[in-house]
């Protein structure tokens, strides 16, 4: 497998303060079974992410580094600035906080190659324990597809690896849901996805995180109501309007998920969305 082969993957890390978890998910690379990948690191605050590797005793010649000159500008804003850094034809991307199991590249490569995206099952994580707290889909060993209507069903973050004629960028005016709206449309261009069904992705969720935060709730809100207020002028470049209209009524819907969260949190049944999820799973008749 090499660059020619048309399977190379740039991953891109949007790093905002993440001194304490840059190791963690870069060393995950370090462990793929699939050695043609690059990173590229996106300094988001000023802070020398190479360096901070290096203390770590981690260098490699795959890893590169830039950053957006700001501090705080969002992680849309710094994957559209690694976006413009990366030579491989396959693009994935990775949270600073997060990782991948050694096998995800391998994986979804060929079937993002050939299919144009792929993507894979995700685990949520308590980060300060490692204790799980949900899985996006049942678990399997083998691939099935994942077309509009199921993923606009998902409240957990998904991260498919795109080719590259296909990555629309991420839509720097969405702070918050940008993995939602990048994700329709990427689905707007390619159709159904291949989705294979082990989990090969690892979503932490950390304390002191946006998705943690005692407003990640108003924050998400304000999210959703732009995105429908985009959705009903430019359309956010979603060709397909009848994904448009169903995309919107699933933010409606997502909008009164969100409204039981806040409700939960308020009352100190929860700290964090993705915690609220386990317990609303854990509650539902069997």
């Amino acid at each position: 497998m090499d660059e020619g082969s048309g399977i190379g993957v740039s991953v891109i890390i949007p790093a905002y303060r993440a001194q304490d978890t840059i190791v963690r998910a870069v060393s995950s690379l370090l462990a793929q079974s699939f050695a043609q990948w690059e990173a590229v690191v996106v300094s988001d605050d000023g802070v020398d992410y190479r360096a901070v590797l290096q203390a770590a005793g981690i260098a490699d010649s795959r890893l590169t580094f830039t950053g957006t000159g700001r501090v705080g500008s969002g992680a849309s804003t710094a994957r559209n600035a690694g976006l413009r850094c990366a030579r491989r034809p396959l693009i994935a991307s990775l949270d600073a906080d997060d990782r991948f199991e050694p096998d995800r590249l391998a994986r979804l490569a060929p079937l993002a190659a050939a299919q144009g995206a792929a993507a894979d099952n995700v685990a949520v994580v308590r980060d300060g324990d490692g204790s799980p707290l949900s899985i996006l889909f049942p678990p399997g060993a083998g691939t099935t597809t994942l077309d509009a209507a199921a993923f606009l069903e998902t409240s957990i973050p998904m991260f498919p690896v795109v080719r590259r004629d296909h990555v629309p960028g991420w839509e720097e005016g969405v702070d918050f849901c940008d993995d939602v709206v990048f994700n329709v449309q990427v689905i707007d261009r390619v159709g159904r996805l291949p989705l294979v069904l082990e989990p090969l992705y690892e979503y932490r969720q950390r304390e002191g995180s946006i998705t943690c935060s005692a407003d990640s709730g108003t924050r998400a809100d304000l999210c959703y109501r732009h995105v429908l207020e985009r959705l009903a002028g430019d359309g956010l470049r979603i060709a397909d309007a009848a994904l448009r209209h169903r995309f919107a009524a699933a933010l409606d819907a997502k909008r009164a998920l969100n409204a039981a969260y806040m409700a939960a949190q308020a009352a100190g049944r929860c700290a964090s969305f993705q915690e609220f999820l386990a317990l609303r799973e854990n509650s539902l008749p069997g």
